[in-house]
């Protein structure tokens, strides 16, 4: 199987977020022409089968999930879906190697999500169907590189498609991926504000209330760099790094707290992951609108040379 193999109307992944991509919202991103993947990081290997199995009873197409190898039981998952056969699955969090070709032998396309090119190059070697290149603008755990930086090197360096992820939250963001060699796109945080997306009330507003300022990266001390929300806990937390406390008691500190911000609406001192197009959501919309939006845009951004010549110094520019 190959990426064109599952006929998407767009090209778009749906983010695999830990609590925030259940089967509901997987299968909503789906039925809307995208790729909707179900994010296991929270979950135990039987509570995962279970929503594996219920996503593909609220969908006719192709799903993906998304296995973060932090969680302890990420070995145990990736048995449940070589059984169950998802037709994507996206791993984050570490180095998936060992588990690329039980994914393959299962025919399962499989994607992990990246953030530097030497750990590309890697993968792609251990039969990688494709890359995630995440930039830091992403919420949630991060690297350091940019999306703009990151793509065009990963596209040089590497023989299979580029997903580019981070940064890109309406049709000019999916534009400027495809122009730096982006097969396609991965989408979070716009969708976070989305009518189907399962995050308390207060968390969309948030969102929609952020500005380009307003997201911070936390953890970067002991390696275990997120982004999140510019809140009382994430404020208390940096200090905590800039002071070099006991890690024990900044891991106590954020302990429950992204489930916190996604069930109980807690934004002060809970862990409310967003990247930094947080402010380019303006409003609820739903998924399909959401989606539809944004082609409508990259299409009229990419519609010909003519639109290049003008706006980008094309031959004919100022003749």
């Amino acid at each position: 199987m190959q990426l064109k193999d599952l006929n998407l109307k767009y090209p778009v992944f749906q983010g695999g977020m830990a609590h925030i991509a259940t089967p509901e919202f997987a299968a909503a991103v789906c039925n809307a022409g995208a790729l909707g993947i179900l994010g296991t990081g929270a979950m135990t290997a039987d509570r995962a089968a279970a929503a594996i199995e219920r996503l593909d009873q609220l969908t006719d197409k192709p799903f993906g999930v998304n296995i973060m190898l932090m969680n302890p039981q990420a070995a145990e998952i990736v048995d449940v879906v070589c059984r169950l056969k998802p037709a994507v699955v996206t791993f984050g969090a570490g180095n998936c190697g060992p588990y690329i070709r039980k994914m393959k032998e299962a025919g399962i396309l499989c994607i992990p999500v990246v953030s530097n090119v030497a750990l590309a190059r890697r993968l792609e070697r251990a039969g990688a169907d494709a890359v995630i290149a995440e930039g830091t603008e992403s919420g949630g755990h991060v690297g350091t590189a940019t999306t703009m930086a990151l793509v065009p090197q990963m596209k040089d360096a590497l023989h299979i498609p580029v997903i580019a992820a981070g940064g890109i939250g309406d049709g000019r963001g999916m534009a400027a991926a495809f122009c730096l060699g982006a097969w396609g796109v991965q989408i979070g945080t716009c969708l976070l504000a989305s009518e189907e997306c399962p995050v308390h009330p207060r968390y969309k507003e948030a969102v929609i209330k952020a500005k380009d300022s307003s997201t911070v990266v936390t953890g970067t001390l002991h390696n275990t760099p997120v982004r999140i929300l510019k809140n009382p806990m994430a404020s208390k937390y940096l200090s905590m790094e800039k002071a070099a406390e006991d890690r024990e008691a900044m891991e106590r500190l954020t302990l429950g707290a992204f489930g916190r911000a996604v069930y109980e609406g807690d934004m002060e001192s809970g862990s409310v992951m967003m990247g930094q197009i947080a402010g380019l959501v303006k409003k609820k919309e739903t998924v399909q609108e959401i989606l539809d939006r944004m082609d409508a845009q990259c299409r009229q951004i990419l519609k010909g040379d003519q639109y290049l010549e003008m706006e980008f110094g094309g031959a004919e520019a100022g003749a």
